[in-house]
């Protein structure tokens, strides 16, 4: 089992397709679920699963629902990100997390790795995406 950092290629095809819709005027409501070093996620991950996912007090399996921060520009890189999201008083153990588009077949769009287990005991735990900008931003397309 293991967890791959990467935007899944189902995604790439779905936005292709025009099925996925980032911009603030949507329907669209897109989530992160956290799952433990038990999961297999990776780029060829299509959609939301509870397989592995992580569970706990302070925590409900779909994870939370994100904000999107509205999809721009640099040069010639167009990137998008996330508000930071937190599960409060939480007790879990997490490995990854999947970012999925909630709604029909739950379609996935990024893994993430954390590198190692993270836990968090009756307290907070965040996750703090990365700057916005066309280096860093959590989905970046150049």
């Amino acid at each position: 089992m293991a967890i791959t950092q990467a935007m899944c290629t189902s995604f790439k095809q779905a936005l292709l397709d025009g099925e996925m819709d980032f911009s603030s005027d949507t329907a669209q409501t897109f989530k992160i679920a956290l799952y433990t070093s038990s999961a297999t996620l990776d780029a060829s991950t299509t959609a939301y699963s509870v397989t592995n996912e992580v569970s706990g007090t302070g925590y409900s399996a779909g994870g939370n629902t994100l904000t999107v921060v509205a999809p721009t520009t640099s040069g010639t890189t167009a990137y998008l990100d996330f508000s930071d999201t937190t599960w409060s008083s939480a007790t879990i153990t997490a490995r990854g997390a999947l970012i999925y588009q909630s709604g029909g077949s739950n379609p996935a769009v990024a893994v993430l790795d954390f590198g190692a287990d993270k836990t968090s005991t009756a307290g907070d735990f965040t996750i703090q995406f990365p700057t916005a900008d066309a280096s860093n931003a959590i989905i970046r397309i150049a």
